[in-house]
């Protein structure tokens, strides 16, 4: 496999051959929004049952989860952005 790799890189890749990659790159870095559902999700989760035992704390558990989901969504918005990026920059 290597040596099929090296013996394209070193005659060049075709124009359609790169653009394939690229798509394919792209189809794989658009699923990277998956596992910021699932982590926002479970923020969301974990403050209902915070706010449901601890009415109380309602501000500190809303300002954790709103931190919380801020951070999970920077993994998709990425993976996004570099679907973006092989799409229109190869």
């Amino acid at each position: 496999m290597l040596d099929f790799l090296v013996t394209l890189a070193e005659t060049g890749f075709n124009a359609d051959f790169r653009a394939a990659l690229a798509f394919i790159g792209a189809g794989l870095a658009v699923l990277t929004g998956i596992g910021p559902g699932i982590g926002e999700g479970m923020v969301c989760r974990a403050a209902v049952e915070g706010v449901s035992r601890n009415p109380e704390a309602v501000g500190s558990i809303r300002s954790t989860m709103i931190l919380g989901c801020a951070l999970c969504e920077t993994t998709g918005i990425y993976g996004f952005l570099i679907a973006i990026l092989l799409l229109f920059v190869h």
